[in-house]
């Protein structure tokens, strides 16, 4: 048996965070988190680039872009779809997570999901403090295992014949 897994070194890579600017007193946190955690795995700070988007619909589209430019290894999604009154919660999330997910499968690139989708605004919060509960610093570290796994996949793959 043959096992392949990520790194827990962000070390020379580099990362697009793709960040909401709605609800930005909980995105900021992600993205706080995010950054201390690439950080923290020894990524630089000139290898993290932060895209600001208006909202989670906007997310996917940004991501994809970001990862059509082949300047980033992975790319880490962050923001927060409180519930409300209406519908429009469940059409929001289940959006971002279709887009995110059709985006990292169309270009190949490692995208994580460190969108909160919470009941209220103080789930959300709790889900933004510090250290590594964080949700934005949990999608930052599973980008670089991502980025592991992948170059740990090319480098195994057998040669064309």
């Amino acid at each position: 048996m043959r096992l392949i897994e990520g790194t827990a070194s962000a070390s020379g890579i580099r990362f697009a965070l793709v960040v909401s600017k709605y609800n930005d007193f909980v995105t900021d946190r992600l993205q706080a988190g995010a950054v201390e955690a690439l950080e923290s795995a020894g990524a630089a700070p000139a290898d993290i680039t932060v895209v600001r988007v208006p909202g989670a619909f906007e997310i996917p589209f940004a991501a994809r872009h970001a990862a059509r430019t082949g300047a980033f290894a992975a790319v880490v999604c962050l923001g927060c779809v409180v519930r409300g009154e209406t519908p429009h919660f469940e059409f929001i999330a289940s959006a971002v997570s279709h887009g995110i997910t059709a985006a990292s499968a169309e270009t190949g690139v490692p995208m994580t999901f460190g969108v909160l989708t919470t009941n209220s605004i103080e789930e959300a919060i709790a889900r933004a403090g510090k250290g590594t509960a964080n949700k934005g610093w949990e999608a930052a570290l599973a980008a670089v295992d991502l980025v592991g796994v992948v170059a740990e996949l090319r480098r195994s793959a057998p040669a064309p014949s």
